[in-house]
């Protein structure tokens, strides 16, 4: 008996009859589908699965290719699959996925540096992994034979991740003889990511992939030194805690340890905190700070923990609020669709920003504007005078880029770059990407304070993520000073707020792919209650019950 696949295209659809089960591969040959990448993985009934997937009832599918978000994060995880072939068979050495960083994935070898040589021949490796084209296989394994073959290959932190989900079966994936398990699907053969790179990068190197807003090709290789200090601080706060990846974090919060994770964990916060706030001080000639981060970095309980550490020093910190300084609406920017760009640079009234800046810190009274977002136009409003102590403070995606305060000094102002830059890694392969942990705090706050359900949150993310790319991260390396707004614990808090939404969107919503994503990898974090997260605590910005509103 046979059935019918219909292929979205856009806003059109294509039906295929088929009297025999039928892989991606097979439906993709038979439809002229136009995309802006590589097709690395389809979805069948909303569903994300690898092109080797059989369909063999009627089914609404959808083809992936790598310039997508869903598809951006399976052209990685491809690739580190790949990597992870190309040391063992080079090699014959572990590694270990660290960080990301500048459209790379920053790894190291386990316990020892990794030499020119030894990244020239892994490289060597993986290109002749991508041309022989070798199948990329699912394999669905009950659980305990997952786990022997996770410690037969030497994964031990994988195989006790596995045991402590109690997901059975388990979807692993397997190249050459090697297994491998991922949160995504796989592209199906090694030669479908061909765009990478491999760049040596003491003590381990950088595993370099294309930009979700260029697929095919490599973006410049950005590489911000200040990260790194980050990333070393970041490490030392795991091994104080005792903490590796998630399996280490089970074990702590089976052992009646959660409340010194969440403890320790905001030590480390106020301590960092309190060294910006020290380094701002000791920048004498400092009178405005600039305050940048993606969306849900936790920019607005860290701009306000930060001016408290700065009253403590002695200073008076000062905000000015940029949404005011929009231009009228007739003159905004539109984007390519013919929508206001309210994200725009030009959006933004540059000059006077810059007028009033320096009159203020000349010690003039300045007439601030107030922006009507009902007329679409200023008006005027407070004045202010700042005295000898105040620090300005201005907060917002463009606070990094030189442009919006032309006219004022180096010396005088101070960048601060916020975001969760780190986490704690699933495994030794599987990072728990800080735009995911974004995305979370997104889904979990702005169904609290804006009645917004997850799907919407879900489906208006790669926007943002775009306006990322553009606005906030290639200006990243001119921060002056970062924070690294994570918590090691805060995946397992958030857990408990957004598994129950995500649970909610029903099968035939766009979403139903992404959030069934997200909940298998929120499986693999342990449940640690809110009850002991404090009121100051970045994570209450997004949870609620915090002393900073909201």
């Amino acid at each position: 008996m046979g059935f019918y696949v219909t292929v979205a295209q856009g806003g059109d659809a294509n039906k295929i009859y088929a009297d025999t089960p039928i892989m991606g591969h097979e439906v993709l040959s038979q439809v002229d589908v136009r995309t802006a990448g590589q097709v690395v993985a389809w979805r069948v009934n909303h569903i994300l699965r690898p092109m080797s997937w059989v369909v063999d009832d009627d089914a609404d599918v959808e083809f992936v290719d790598a310039s997508s978000f869903e598809g951006a994060e399976i052209y990685r995880s491809t690739l580190t699959f790949i990597l992870v072939l190309a040391c063992k068979r080079a090699l014959s050495k572990e590694v270990i996925v660290r960080y990301s960083m500048s459209d790379s994935y920053y790894c190291e070898f386990a316990g020892e540096a990794a030499t020119d040589e030894e990244v020239a021949r892994v490289k060597d490796e993986m290109e002749k992994i991508i041309s022989s084209s070798l199948p990329i296989q699912l394999a669905t394994l009950p659980l305990d034979k997952a786990k022997r073959i996770f410690e037969r290959q030497g994964n031990a932190d994988r195989a006790r991740l596995i045991r402590s989900t109690g997901n059975d079966p388990v979807m692993l994936y397997r190249c050459a003889g090697i297994y491998g398990f991922f949160g995504v699907p796989l592209a199906s053969s090694t030669n479908m990511v061909k765009v990478f790179d491999l760049n040596g990068f003491t003590p381990g190197f950088l595993l370099r992939y294309p930009s979700i807003t260029e697929s095919n090709v490599l973006p410049p290789l950005q590489v911000v030194p200040k990260l790194m200090d980050v990333f070393r601080e970041y490490a030392t706060w795991l091994s104080i805690l005792g903490l590796s990846t998630m399996d280490s974090l089970h074990e702590r919060v089976a052992k009646g340890r959660s409340l010194e994770l969440i403890l320790v964990s905001e030590a480390f916060h106020g301590e960092a905190l309190s060294r910006i706030a020290n380094e701002i001080i000791s920048r004498r000639t400092v009178r405005l700070l600039c305050l940048a981060g993606p969306s849900s970095s936790g920019k607005t309980t860290t701009s306000k923990r930060l001016a408290i550490q700065l009253q403590v020093s002695g200073k008076n910190p000062i905000a000015l609020a940029l949404d005011n300084y929009y231009v009228d609406r007739v003159n905004t920017p539109r984007d390519e669709n013919g929508n206001y760009d309210f994200e725009a640079l030009e959006a933004l009234d540059i000059d006077l920003i810059n007028e009033h800046i320096n009159a203020l810190l000349a010690g003039e009274e300045v007439e601030l504007p107030i922006f009507d977002f009902v007329t679409g136009t200023r008006k005027p409003g407070p004045t202010l005078r700042l005295r000898l102590n105040d620090i300005l403070i201005i907060e917002g995606i463009h606070g990094l880029n030189d442009k919006l305060t032309y006219n004022i000094s180096h010396e005088t102002k101070c960048k601060v770059f916020i975001s969760p830059l780190t986490g704690v890694n699933l495994d030794s392969h599987n990072r728990i990407g800080t735009t995911d942990t974004r995305l979370l705090r997104r889904i979990v706050r702005d169904h609290r304070t804006r009645g917004h359900g997850p799907e919407r949150t879900i489906l208006m993310w790669p926007s943002v993520i775009k306006g990322s790319h553009k606005h906030i991260f290639p200006y990243e390396e001119g921060a002056d000073l970062l924070f690294n707004s994570s918590l090691v614990y805060e995946i397992s808090v958030l857990k408990g707020y957004a598994e129950p939404l995500l649970r909610a969107i029903p099968e035939n919503s766009p979403a139903y792919g992404e959030a069934s994503r997200l909940l298998s990898m929120l499986s693999f974090a342990p449940v640690i209650p809110s009850e002991n997260v404090p009121n100051l605590s970045i994570l209450r910005e997004f949870i609620g019950g915090g002393c900073f509103g909201e």
